[in-house]
């Protein structure tokens, strides 16, 4: 073979290789989650309908309704702020597809931040999908970036200066969507996506609203409830119900930092009359001492370089070879936002809200989030959407 065949052979496999990575990459970004509403279901919005300033962009995301028509409260569940924590996403969708409300209404986003699910984070060797198996068959998801696709939101500044308050924070957090609180109409699409959901919770008359998350165990707000001060009293009564009774690992509280800024325990509750709650569950895929990033971890929760962490004693949460199932990770969202529904109804009366349908803990840690997630194939098209 001489140097011009060789040259050919580079020129020809570089081409493949770049094509490739277009297909996986444009895949990615046009493949669609199904979503098969509950019977219960009153109303399907878009987040544009709150406000303009979403129109038009990838996180113009559904907004799911379900209005029992007797007075009562107003709860907002909030999924997929960051899309590489994927309990956060099937959490919200375990309500969209299972909810009945019998008094007050319940509003449910499955994905807050749609365009962190169409790309993934750089250097990461992060999957680009996750299947969760059902009684019906496997259903795909995306994995995706902790912020909003560069694709969407360019460029970054050298120094990201949160609008109210003015603090400085890292420049990337423009593009994420738990950084960006309370939003404005004119800036960046994280900016406008939490813009949106504020004219969702003004015009809505929510009461309290709830940011599902996962975080790395090396992080310090692990398995915990984060609640701005109007909140402390049914946060810590979820905190001791569940911690008692039925989670195997505690789930503490804390409260928002009144000087950080940005987040959406602090923001929401600052900016509206809504009360602002954030749920975090340990995730073994975030950490940075981790061993392979691949589904396998994603879905399990099992790693045994985190777990030789753990027994150097640089954790925040427990883990043993049983590790941090996906099942388990969701289970535990579900539980929290139905017990801070539970804690709510004792504490304010006036905003009762009674629900069924839902799976309970102990249900969800036997059969798998997958028993609970409907098949598209048996439903009519008036169910299905698409995100």
């Amino acid at each position: 073979m001489n140097l011009k065949q060789a040259k050919i052979i580079i020129l020809v496999v570089v081409l493949l290789l770049t094509g490739l990575a277009g297909y996986m990459f444009y895949e990615q970004r046009n493949y669609k989650e199904t979503v098969v509403v509950s019977e219960g279901i009153t109303e399907v919005k878009k987040l544009s309908n709150y406000s303009d300033s979403i129109k038009g962009s990838v996180n113009d995301t559904n907004v799911y309704i379900f209005d029992s028509g007797k007075e009562g409260g107003t709860f907002l569940i909030c999924g997929g702020t960051h899309a590489e924590e994927p309990a956060c996403n099937l959490a919200a969708l375990v309500f969209a597809e299972n909810l009945k409300v019998t008094q007050g209404r319940i509003i449910v986003i499955n994905r807050i931040n749609i365009s962190g699910s169409l790309a993934t984070r750089m250097g990461e060797a992060y999957p680009r999908y996750y299947h969760i198996e059902t009684p019906w068959g496997v259903q795909k998801f995306r994995f995706g970036d902790r912020c909003c696709s560069p694709l969407d939101s360019w460029p970054d500044p050298e120094v990201y200066i949160h609008y109210d308050s003015r603090q400085n924070l890292a420049n990337v957090d423009i593009r994420n969507t738990n950084r960006s609180w309370p939003g404005r109409p004119n800036g960046l699409i994280a900016e406008r996506t939490t813009y949106a959901i504020m004219e969702l919770i003004r015009q809505e008359d929510v009461d309290y609203v709830l940011d599902f998350h996962e975080a790395e165990l090396e992080y310090p707000v692990e398995n915990t409830i984060v609640t701005h001060e109007r909140g402390n009293e049914v946060a810590a009564m979820t905190s001791m119900i569940l911690s008692a009774n039925v989670f195997d690992v505690p789930i503490g509280m804390e409260f928002s930092p009144k000087e950080l800024h940005g987040l959406s325990h602090r923001e929401i509750g600052d900016a509206s009359n809504a009360v602002s709650y954030l749920a975090e569950v340990a995730e073994p895929m975030l950490d940075r001492i981790r061993g392979i990033t691949d589904e396998e971890l994603l879905l399990s929760g099992k790693d045994r370089f985190v777990m030789e962490a753990g027994k150097a004693g640089l954790l925040y949460a427990p883990i043993d070879e049983d590790g941090w199932h996906i099942d388990k990770r969701v289970a535990r969202h579900v539980k929290t936002a139905l017990t801070i529904i539970e804690s709510n109804n004792m504490m304010n009366p006036d905003q009762t809200i009674l629900v069924e349908g839902m799976p309970s803990y102990e249900e969800m840690m036997s059969n798998g989030v997958g028993a609970y997630l409907l098949d598209p194939e048996s439903v009519d098209e008036g169910r299905l959407y698409y995100e």
